[in-house]
């Protein structure tokens, strides 16, 4: 590469990311990004600096050096100085894996990852995904993968590790919260369809409740989630419940799109707000709210563009958010073409809710706070020594939550290793063909890790899971709580709802 090219190149990327001129992007342009390029005055001053360490290196160091390092290495650079994990470069080799993710299908493990201070986490596995299969959760830090550390690797490169063919297995070392060693966690690579929208009609005390769920926001969601809307109205539904728990985001307009016939025009549905162009204002052209109630879904993996549907529907439309605080993603990016099929995704706006709030780094607090069982934190088991009566560890903890899951009650489940918990083990050995010793060896371990993770039938609601209050008649009052003369300022998770439950706080089960 001579080195003209070279510096034509550097300097494209200095002005793309220091002068708001150079480009003009339409986000909601049904094409890809669009770049027009204008005539620019001169070169920043400070380039002469990079052009003379670039004569340097390729001329002193002590080695020969590829051109095309020293300029994607001063890209990475300038992006790096940011402190914006979402603002990354692509060498063409990335830019073409990232584009792969937005087909109609990819092989790999199905889970939505991002750069949080220079670590790999896991924002959210993909529903019915390997993945969320092999016990994968949001926050999940990647620290290796088949072995090989991946400290100080980018996103892109840890992210083509953990890809590759249907039917291989991946193992990934995992540090969880909560704990303080890292666990391990293989993963059986699959087909992953980009099958973004499901739903259902429950029926429950004589009322058709609509059911849809959103995995992610791709560039058709938004018209399957009006064609089974469609659908489900046509059934006459008395309630929907939108479910974004585990959606890690997605397009823009597919959002917009879906929440335009859902809030109604007098509020904006979200604002963007650029660096030098103030805030624009997105409204929907709905008169009126639909003629049933509805409430959103949320957990810790409901990221950026299903944040955007929830504030909407929270604050322009006035429906109850339920479940846990969401991830706290308030920025959009725009992927750029640089000529010679690299890409920059860059941070250019940062997104506001209805009233005007900048939920970066904080989340959307749910109207009804429901948070997930222990049970649904339970992870793949792991040992280092045998675990026998009298031991009190974390390893103890979690092998009672897994008894517990199987229907072996262990007596209690905070890690020490009780008569009754020797008991359940006894009992589980037996009924597995292992010998009764209430010890759990790695005998024991594989097999109840195999039966925990054995696909599970979908459990129907049962008079169990009634209570007396309804989501859609109740009030609740600004601190989040319940205003029930039964209930008055309880919060649902007060009441003990469990993982299995979390439906029927919304679609109401009177006793």
């Amino acid at each position: 590469m001579r080195k003209t090219h070279v510096a034509i190149l550097v300097t494209f990327a200095i002005i793309f990311s220091s002068i708001a001129t150079y480009t003009s992007i339409q986000i909601f342009s049904d094409d890809k990004t669009e770049i027009r390029k204008t005539e620019y005055r001169h070169l920043p001053n400070e380039f002469s600096k990079i052009e003379q360490a670039y004569e340097l290196i390729t001329k002193g160091y002590i080695e020969n050096v590829d051109p095309e390092h020293l300029v994607e290495g001063a890209v990475e650079g300038m992006l790096a100085t940011l402190g914006d994990p979402y603002s990354v470069y692509m060498n063409e080799e990335k830019a073409k894996e990232f584009n792969r993710s937005l087909d109609s299908s990819f092989e790999g493990i199905g889970a939505e990852m991002s750069e949080v201070d220079g670590k790999v986490i896991i924002v959210s596995p993909f529903k019915n995904s390997p993945a969320e299969k092999a016990g994968l959760k949001p926050f999940d830090e990647i620290v290796a993968v088949d072995g090989q550390d991946v400290k100080g690797q980018d996103l892109y490169e840890v992210t083509s590790k953990v890809r590759g063919k249907k039917g291989t297995t991946v193992s990934l070392q995992i540090l969880r919260e909560g704990l303080s060693e890292p666990i391990s966690i293989e993963v059986i690579r699959d087909k992953i369809p980009i099958e973004t929208v499901f739903s259902e009609i429950i029926e429950q005390e004589e009322k058709k409740i609509g059911y849809i769920t959103i995995t992610s926001f791709a560039e058709e969601t938004g018209e399957d989630f009006l064609s089974r809307l469609n659908t489900l109205e046509k059934e006459k539904i008395d309630g929907l419940i939108i479910d974004v728990r585990g959606n890690p985001g997605g397009l823009l307009q597919s959002v917009k799109k879906i929440a335009g016939e859902l809030v109604p025009k007098e509020k904006p549905m979200f604002q963007i707000e650029g660096r030098d162009q103030g805030q624009e204002q997105y409204f929907s052209k709905l008169a009126e709210k639909k003629p049933y109630p509805i409430a959103v879904l949320t957990d810790k993996g409901s990221a950026s563009a299903s944040e955007i549907l929830a504030a909407a529907l929270k604050e322009a439309g006035g429906y109850p958010t339920i479940g846990e605080t969401t991830f706290g993603k308030g920025t959009v990016q725009q992927q750029i073409d640089l000529g010679d099929k690299s890409h920059i995704k860059l941070t250019m706006y940062k997104w506001l809710t209805p009233d005007g709030n900048w939920i970066h780094g904080r989340g959307i607090k749910p109207d009804i706070y429901v948070v997930q069982p222990d049970l649904y934190h339970v992870h793949p088991l792991q040992i280092d020594q045998p675990l026998s009566k009298d031991m009190n560890n974390g390893q103890v903890k979690n092998a009672q939550l897994i008894l517990k899951s199987l229907g072996y009650e262990p007596g209690r489940v905070d890690g020490y290793y009780s008569e009754t918990t020797e008991t359940a083990v006894k009992r589980f050995q037996r009924e597995h063909n292992l010998p009764d010793t209430g010890i759990i060896n790695e005998k024991t371990v594989r097999k109840m890790t195999r039966k925990w993770l054995k696909p599970k039938e979908k459990k129907k609601m049962t008079a169990s899971c009634k209570w007396p209050c309804d989501i859609f008649s109740i009030n609740i009052n600004a601190q989040g709580s319940i205003e029930h003369p039964q209930y008055q300022d309880k919060r649902w998770g007060d009441l003990g709802i469990n993982k299995d439950c979390t439906l029927c706080v919304v679609l109401s089960c009177y006793s």
